[in-house]
């Protein structure tokens, strides 16, 4: 019993550690209850409302969320389902009671009959199903229970503004608490969480592009595949497979929410949804990049160091690429400086073609066998390119909609064309002219044009020559 007892407290220390939010989650929720429970415990409340007190702690209970967006979709669903149908129970009351006793109850069934069935069937639109399904089934839960227990009743304007009241008190209390005291916001949930997702990509690109066509002569079939055992980036993207109800539920339950923050009123949450999608769709790719990993066929040497080069830079610059993604979208930057790593992706994946078709040509007939896992991984890399070029259009897309910040120094020049470094000397020289009477002076000047990627090599006379021509003047 005692290492049961440790065990739990260890789990519970464990899940608040890991979300401190839930722990004062908790102590909302019981600071709410407490509030309605007043109702109860206070003689001049008591008798205000009666035994109606506990429609509030039962409303506390029932919508009380860990986020804000999910509190106010069912806060506003149970209230104005409540009010609807609570008015509507009444008029059903009222148009019974002109048909006499006899007719009365017949009259309540049809009623109960047609707006149940109906209410019903339009849980089974998609959009009503998404935003007020539960406000739809408060619907037909308080409609009921107003027209039903009316009959019996005497009082029943009295007993509806009492359980309206206190629900709506209880609502009220539960929207304060949770706006105010600690807030969790859905959107800035969503958001995260979408950027996350492509920071994991990038994490699997990037180990990818380290790990891919290892000679196994280098460093050993033993450590080749213990090392492959390893690989703590061939799990990260499977996360990204199974965030879609998440998603889904955050981008609902951000609709609901007032403008906060970074996030203004009509944010484009939709569009998340739409990165979201395609973020999946390139974690379903690769799975075959896993497969290729941790298969045991060896390509030949020759072709594999052959597309070696472009396949590493491809899924170097995609990582990159993906990472700068996920960083515009937590600053809510322009998400200028992935397009760079975008056009080098794409050079890279030209030139794995052209190697490819080259080697496939010098490849013998009896070894093609042997080259087709290369191969493939290769076309999945291109494929993967093409979708985190979309996803970047989709990101570019969301700046637009909702108005990200621009960084006026961010750098436009791509890797691939270093910046050439100008380095000269200026000498000047007097000139005495034939007549001896006037001087002229003349200014000799001196321009080396060197690489910013050598710059030890500038004034060294000892350093190889560089690709750009030396001028002088």
């Amino acid at each position: 019993m005692k290492g049961k007892v440790l065990e739990v407290a260890k789990k519970a220390k464990k899940i608040g550690q890991d979300d401190p939010r839930r722990i004062s989650h908790s102590l909302k929720v019981g600071l709410a209850l407490t509030l309605v429970s007043s109702f109860y415990y206070l003689r001049p409340l008591y008798d205000g409302f009666g035994q109606s007190g506990m429609w509030a702690v039962l409303t506390v209970v029932v919508i009380f969320e860990f986020t804000v967006g999910a509190t106010l979709s069912k806060g506003m669903n149970r209230g104005f389902a409540t009010l609807l149908a609570g008015a509507l129970g009444v008029g059903a009351q009222q148009m019974a009671c002109l048909l006499g006793h006899k007719g009365h109850p017949i009259v309540l069934g049809l009623f109960v009959f047609l707006l149940a069935a109906a209410s019903t069937f339009t849980r089974f639109f998609p959009n009503i199903k998404a935003r007020y399904d539960y406000g739809v089934l408060i619907f037909i839960l308080t409609f009921s229970l107003v027209a039903i227990s009316g009959y019996r009743a005497d009082e029943i304007l009295v007993l509806s503004h009492q359980r309206l009241s206190t629900i709506l008190i209880g609502g009220a209390i539960c929207l304060v608490i949770s706006i105010f005291l600690v807030p969790v916001w859905a959107g800035e949930e969503l958001h995260n969480l979408v950027a996350a997702n492509l920071e994991k990509l990038g994490s699997f690109l990037e180990g990818f592009g380290k790990e891919c066509f290892k000679d196994s002569r280098d460093t050993g079939d033993s450590s080749i595949v213990a090392a492959r055992e390893e690989k703590s980036f061939l799990q990260v993207y499977k996360g990204v497979l199974n965030t879609k109800a998440t998603e889904d539920s955050l981008a609902n339950f951000a609709w609901w929410e007032p403008g906060h923050g970074r996030f203004k009123f009509r944010h484009p949450w939709k569009q998340y949804l739409k990165i979201a999608a395609l973020s999946r769709k390139c974690a379903c790719h690769f799975e075959a990049l896993c497969a290729y990993i941790n298969s045991d066929i060896q390509e030949p040497t020759s072709f594999q160091r052959k597309i070696q080069q472009p396949c590493v830079k491809m899924s170097l610059e995609s990582s990159k690429a993906l990472k700068e993604l996920a960083t515009s979208i937590k600053t809510m930057t322009h998400p200028s400086a992935a397009d760079v790593h975008m056009e080098n992706s794409k050079t890279a994946a030209a030139k794995l073609k052209a190697a490819i078709e080259a080697a496939s040509r010098e490849t013998e007939t009896s070894n093609l066998l042997d080259i087709i896992p290369a191969v493939a991984a290769a076309s999945v890399l291109a494929d993967i390119i093409k979708c985190i070029d979309k996803i970047g259009e989709s990101v570019h897309e969301l700046s637009h909609q909702a108005h990200f910040k621009k960084l006026e120094d961010q750098s436009t020049v791509s890797p691939e064309k270093p910046q050439l470094l100008h380095r000269g000397t200026v000498k000047p020289v007097s000139d005495v002219d034939g007549d001896g009477d006037s001087d002229r002076d003349h200014v000799i000047i001196t321009v080396h044009e060197t690489s910013l990627e050598s710059p030890e090599n500038i004034g060294n006379p000892q350093a190889p020559k560089s690709t750009v021509p030396r001028a002088e003047q």
